[in-house]
């Protein structure tokens, strides 16, 4: 990890900055997270989060899926888009990071930024800290109050991840925008060969627009449609690494050799901060779980 900017964050039981030190952070309180040894710190106070994070198995899925290129043009016009209302953020933040495949590709952009990756599932973050060597990987529930400080970050991405417009807003600094991407109705048609698929609601992005509502707005949107020819292996990754795997196995289908078309359908959208917002940090239920 680099150098950790000054004030980025804050302790979750008192909400005093945190400081790097020897494989550690700490408040002047004297609240202690210990980097673990692959790379990520465990910030989640309390019971932790009643929330699951991804299994090892959709973990591995997407990291086979992901280093194979297929969602390489969604990556692109994510950084595409942030290039166009972000000319130079110093600190970008992936909340819902998983293995920071989109966070990788954002920090090669602008290569002095500091990233953060933040997730539940420790197995991704594993990942993310061996590709964000630069930054910082933290175990957190994005339904809780982020810790990270007011207006301290540039460029927010949210990528197939729960949203927290409230807490977005309030660490987004001054000109600071956030990148959603969304699936569309029909994203990943031509996997039913393969395992059920879960239905996309309609309208998602205007639902998006509206949960920002008076906290930030849309300046960008893009749709972004593409055929993927997926061999049977990445077929059954693309099914596994998702939320579907949680509903029901992939299975292996008839004419395993054969490959199959598959729908990308996507949304990008940026949202610009309307005005400065006071702080609704809250201290998390105290103890620690690390």
């Amino acid at each position: 990890m680099s150098a950790l900017p000054d004030s980025l964050l804050i302790c979750p039981v008192c909400g005093e900055s945190l400081t790097d030190g020897d494989r550690m952070l700490a408040c002047r309180r004297g609240h202690r997270y210990d980097m673990a040894r692959q790379g990520y710190v465990n910030l989640l106070t309390g019971k932790g989060s009643p929330f699951a994070g991804d299994t090892a198995g959709m973990v591995d899925a997407r990291e086979s899926f992901l280093r194979a290129g297929h969602y390489e043009p969604l990556r692109s016009a994510l950084v595409a888009a942030a290039r166009t209302h972000v000319p130079s953020p110093s600190v970008i933040l992936d909340a819902g990071a998983g293995t920071g495949y989109y966070l990788e590709g954002v920090v090669e952009a602008w290569p002095t930024a500091f990233p953060v990756a933040l997730d539940i599932s420790k197995t991704a973050l594993r990942r993310a800290a061996r590709a964000l060597p630069g930054g910082i990987s933290v175990v957190w529930d994005l339904w809780r109050s982020l810790p990270l400080s007011d207006a301290s970050v540039d460029l927010l991405l949210n990528v197939f991840a729960p949203r927290n417009p409230a807490e977005f807003s309030r660490v987004l600094a001054p000109g600071g925008c956030a990148v959603v991407v969304t699936p569309r109705p029909g994203h990943l048609a031509g996997l039913e060969l393969v395992g059920p698929l879960l239905a996309v609601p309609d309208q998602k992005a205007d639902d998006v627009v509206a949960a920002f509502e008076g906290l930030l707005t849309e300046v960008h949107r893009e749709d972004l449609d593409y055929v993927m020819i997926l061999p049977r292996d990445l077929a059954r990754s693309a099914l596994a690494m998702g939320p579907a795997a949680h509903h029901a196995p992939a299975t292996a289908a008839d004419g395993p050799d054969t490959a199959l078309r598959v729908w990308a359908r996507f949304t990008v959208q940026v949202l610009a901060r309307e005005h400065v917002r006071h702080s609704s940090w809250t201290p998390a239920e105290q103890g620690t779980e690390q």
